[in-house]
């Protein structure tokens, strides 16, 4: 299968129902061996364009992944990601929100982590799991101390898609390019994870109850979370689903949309001047004594 991007892109006013998506596709390898070359060949790719973008000097790259537990969204990042300078590049994970960020509006704590220019940011989850985690359990909005709550409930989610979009629209003119990842998993493939975690003494520690008990709510996520790509996917910061049962081609899958959008930007090295490159001479010949 050739990788194109345009397959697992949500289309800007889409409504998305998650149960037509598919979990697994025909693979883009045929073999171990192959996969190991092209992944070999995407992150070689996608290193030295992270050289020219921090050269070039005028984007920021931020790349958004979210995904049910055990979607492989640890392993993306560290197989895609591998061959990037890490001066280049960081990684920021955000869990549960502190009592000090939760005094702050929902995107505070997001927007101290932001790529600067040159920059490539990841968000190991996001500013998304205000319309996601806490849709789902929402015992949790009700310590966040927002105006009138619990009475405009509906009106929540809308306001925050609302200031979501604005956001990345913000960032779009200043910028920043968005790519956003939904790892889209079977609730079958991540039982079978969860039995691994279990069976190897080496995955235990990425295993909770916690874990068992989110599955309660399988619907509900998928429900949430196809609500939130159709609202908040837009042509200049779009959702990918990308299908996760297989996570060989799921990485390589977000590694060629990656180097789309990178390829699309035309970045350039910086042209020496005349004057730059009569001094380098001078300096190259003092040198060469």
């Amino acid at each position: 299968m050739k990788i194109k991007a345009k397959d697992f892109r949500v289309t800007e006013g889409d409504e998305v129902d998650l149960k037509k998506w598919p979990t697994k596709v025909d693979p883009a390898y045929k073999s171990k061996k192959q996969y190991k070359k092209l992944l070999g060949d995407h992150v070689a790719q996608l290193s030295a364009q992270q050289q020219l973008l921090y050269a070039d000097n005028r984007y920021a790259i931020l790349l958004i992944f979210q995904a049910m537990d055990a979607a492989g969204k640890d392993g993306a990042i560290k197989h895609v990601m591998s061959g990037v300078n890490p001066q280049g590049c960081q990684v920021f994970s955000f869990k549960h929100p502190s009592a000090d960020e939760l005094e702050h509006d929902f995107l505070w704590r997001t927007t101290r982590d932001l790529p600067a220019r040159g920059k490539i940011g990841i968000f190991n989850r996001s500013y998304y799991e205000e319309v996601l985690i806490v849709r789902v359990h929402r015992e949790l909005l009700v310590g966040e101390g927002l105006l009138d709550q619990p009475h405009r409930d509906k009106d929540v989610w809308k306001d925050r898609y609302r200031s979501i979009v604005d956001l990345e629209k913000h960032l779009h003119a200043n910028g920043t390019r968005i790519v956003k990842f939904f790892l889209h998993l079977s609730k079958e493939e991540q039982r079978k994870r969860f039995l691994a975690r279990i069976d190897e003494p080496e995955k235990n520690w990425k295993f909770s109850l916690a874990d068992i008990e989110e599955r309660k709510y399988w619907k509900r996520y998928m429900e949430v979370y196809g609500e939130c790509l159709g609202a908040t996917s837009t042509d200049q910061s779009p959702w990918y689903v990308v299908p996760a049962d297989d996570k060989e081609n799921a990485r390589l899958i977000v590694s060629q949309i990656v180097l789309d959008m990178l390829g699309g930007l035309k970045m350039a090295y910086p042209e020496t001047s005349a004057q730059r490159r009569k001094e380098l001479l001078a300096i190259r010949k003092r040198l060469a004594k």
